[in-house]
């Protein structure tokens, strides 16, 4: 069982004497939109005329401030992520603004990655030049497809050409790190289709492409009245094509769904995957630190944006946080270590949790016999079998 935490309970005192500090990251939720697409089941809210910017990020600074107010910030940011939502609806001078915002309240490194999410319409790329000024210098795009008819029926307000013309964008104004997001299993989609959108993607030389497959999550239109989407094995086909077409131009998988040239992987990403801490600001933002008893806090804000930005402004932001119990961490740390390709260090489990190896048993060595993980000097990772069925390894440790 969690623990659960009264949310005025101080963090700070106890991480002043923190022996190993783990990397520290801060994402920030813009949770607007310009059009709800029927797939998503992130916290996204269609936008009104006017965006409420200067309260907003008005309300992320005072969020932060009071979880600063909480936490001994001894460590500057290595990442920083604004996520949505469609953060590229917001103006240049308003991330310009939140930025330096967040500087003022906590030392940020001098090498920190900074990224943005953006979409490809007209209307954000022409800002792309203002939020690389404003300190920007990773931008997530996304694409989803090239193909009008399948843009279409995935509810993006985009086309082909935009999304083209969005990466070109994206170089001329500076950005030399760029993730692109590209979805297969689309509805009525062939194989030929989802090739002829990888090669596009490749032909465009981002720095990182994100390929995952389209999934009906709970609660969205999409799984109320499911589409009629390609047959398992289609979908299958179109995974293993794409990979194969995405490492052969020098995009390596480091992740279930991430592909990445040399030195482009994406470092807040990572430190998610290897239970890293970070912050959460924003709308249904959560975080998550280590204090240097051991202990995992896991907290979350208030979630709906008109509800956020009443409760940030006096200082009550903060939804609820809960411990994770030593029985559960093991699980946790999985859940994220394990979706990287290259697995995890023995090492990084004791030190990110707090617990020695042997917490992972007899799983472990179960998944070792079946042929589901491997093990060779100190380090664990999945198997080509245990990596298709993820699911399947990572439920033996619930």
């Amino acid at each position: 069982m969690n623990k659960h935490m009264t949310s005025g309970e101080p963090l700070g005192t106890l991480n002043k004497h923190l022996m190993h500090p783990l990397p520290l990251g801060l994402y920030v939720h813009i949770p607007w939109c310009a059009r709800k697409c029927p797939y998503c089941d992130f916290n996204s809210h269609q936008a009104g005329a006017l965006l409420p910017e200067r309260q907003y990020v008005a309300a992320l600074l005072a969020d932060l401030a009071q979880e600063l107010a909480l936490y001994d910030p001894l460590r500057p940011l290595q990442t920083l992520f604004i996520g949505g939502g469609t953060p590229s609806l917001f103006s240049a001078a308003a991330i310009a603004e939140l930025l330096h915002g967040i500087a003022g309240l906590i030392p940020v490194a001098a090498d920190a990655e900074i990224t943005l999410e953006a979409n490809p319409g007209t209307a954000e790329t022409g800002k792309f030049a203002g939020f690389r000024t404003a300190g920007v210098n990773r931008l997530s795009i996304g694409i989803q497809s090239f193909q009008d008819q399948h843009l279409k029926a995935l509810g993006r307000i985009h086309s082909g050409a935009e999304a083209v013309a969005a990466l070109s964008a994206a170089k001329a104004a500076g950005f030399a790190n760029v993730n692109l997001d590209l979805m297969f299993g689309l509805p009525g989609q062939s194989i030929e289709d989802a090739v002829a959108d990888v090669r596009t993607a490749i032909a465009l030389q981002p720095a990182q492409i994100s390929y995952y497959q389209l999934t009906l999550e709970h609660g969205t239109p999409f799984a109320r009245q499911p589409p009629l989407l390609p047959e398992d094995g289609l979908i299958w086909d179109m995974q293993q094509v794409g990979q194969a077409m995405l490492e052969q131009a020098g995009y390596r998988q480091y992740e279930v769904s991430a592909y990445a040239r040399e030195g482009r992987q994406c470092r807040h990403n990572r430190n998610y995957w290897e239970f890293g801490d970070y912050l959460g600001i924003g709308a249904g933002a959560h975080g998550k630190l280590t204090p240097a008893d051991g202990s995992v806090v896991r907290r979350w804000k208030v979630k709906h944006p008109a509800a956020y930005l009443e409760k940030a402004s006096a200082g009550q932001a903060l939804a609820d946080q809960e411990i994770v119990s030593d029985l559960q961490k093991p699980l946790e740390f999985l859940m994220n270590a394990l979706r990287l390709k290259e697995g995890f260090a023995e090492r990084l489990f004791s030190e990110r949790t707090g617990l020695p190896v042997t917490a992972l048993q007899p799983q472990l060595d179960a998944c070792l016999s079946d042929g589901l993980l491997q093990r060779h000097a100190g380090h664990v990772r999945c198997t080509e079998q245990g990596w298709r069925f993820l699911d399947s390894v990572l439920g033996r440790f619930c």
